[in-house]
């Protein structure tokens, strides 16, 4: 069985699973739902702008439709980017389209969940038929399919249920203690992003919106901006950047080395959630993918303001920007300041391999 499994490159892991696959989902994710979501946004704000500009509307009315495309196809994004990411053969690539329409369509609102869990297992059935008899044509695409359809028909629902549960539950608990919650939901999402797994997948599996997605966004721009700020004496300009704006999982081979670097930014998430819920009611309701992306390519940002709808007043935007920003910055330079005057931090443990 050991030498059939590394034949087909069936690795049965929790990298492969839990960090390969996830990641990839997100990246599906991001392609068609959250782009989907920017760009008709974006096309209904200035439609709305530019009524009276007859070739300027149009255009604005074809954004509209095209994300509306884009955000349809979100379930065969997600179980082609698994497919992809498990290295799985072309056929078993192609397949995983119409598993992930299935699983997605019958999870509900925990459709990611499904797709994640359904997409791998037929997957790895496909990649394990895969060119094992003459007629592979016809039988990788049938069992991928078949199983995966059957897995959607019978399992989808309930995984979609449990993860809506868990996620309502989550922010249930953040709108009736939003102190503790905030502190709760920011640490934990913000130390995912860090960690070589996928918050936006996370959230995105739980449906992670409301007040509960504001503090996770918090948390993923503390840990982001955290890091970019604290170990700017070592990475400079590019590191300001490439984690700022990019992603914390840059510093993970530190932290295994050291794991009090950490700290700061996990203390910056813990103050920055709370005021992110008690003080300014930050709120995600735009899509759930967005409140575990944090500064990446600002897309936590924008999610924030595709839920206003253009509705935000002065005191919205000056909390997006304190809890996105300044926050993060101010508490980690200055905590970054003491850790390195107490010889917790020193010269070179945040350096980047460049």
């Amino acid at each position: 069985m050991k030498a059939f499994l590394k034949r087909k490159n069936i690795s049965i892991s929790w990298k492969s699973y839990g960090i390969d696959a996830m990641s990839a989902m997100a990246q599906g994710l991001f392609a068609s739902l959250l782009i989907g979501t920017i760009v008709k946004t974006l096309g209904e704000q200035a439609g709305n702008a530019a009524a009276n500009i007859g070739w300027l509307k149009q255009i604005c009315d074809w954004l509209v439709e095209i994300g509306a495309f884009a955000s349809s196809v979100a379930g065969p994004a997600m179980a082609i980017s698994i497919a992809v990411a498990l290295k799985a053969p072309a056929l078993v690539v192609f397949s995983a389209a119409a598993v992930g329409q299935a699983a997605n369509s019958k999870g509900g609102a925990g459709g990611p969940l499904a797709v994640l869990l359904i997409a791998i297992i037929a997957v790895e059935f496909g990649k394990a038929v895969s060119k094992e008899t003459k007629i592979d044509i016809l039988v990788t695409p049938f069992v991928t399919v078949v199983i995966g359809g059957l897995l959607s028909i019978w399992t989808a629902p309930y995984i979609g249920k449990a993860a809506s549960k868990v996620g309502d539950l989550t922010m249930w608990a953040t709108e009736q203690q939003p102190l503790i919650m905030g502190i709760i939901v920011s640490v934990v999402i913000g130390m995912a992003l860090t960690l070589p797994i996928s918050s936006a997948a996370i959230c995105a599996a739980l449906g992670l919106v409301g007040l509960a997605g504001g503090a996770a966004v918090a948390g993923c721009c503390a840990q982001m901006v955290g890091f970019a700020v604290l170990s700017y004496k070592e990475n400079k300009i590019g590191g300001l950047v490439s984690q700022g704006i990019g992603t914390s999982m840059l510093q993970m081979g530190n932290i295994a080395k050291k794991p009090i670097i950490w700290l700061p930014p996990i203390i910056a998430s813990a103050f920055t959630g709370p005021v992110a819920t008690c003080i300014f009611k930050l709120r995600m309701d735009g899509p759930a993918i967005s409140s575990g992306m944090g500064t990446c390519g600002f897309v936590g940002q924008i999610g924030v303001i595709t839920g206003w709808g253009g509705s935000a007043g002065w005191f919205d935007w000056l909390g997006l920007i304190l809890i996105s920003f300044v926050l993060p910055a101010i508490l980690c330079f200055v905590l970054g300041k003491i850790f390195r005057k107490a010889g917790i931090i020193k010269d070179g443990d945040l350096k980047l391999e460049s």
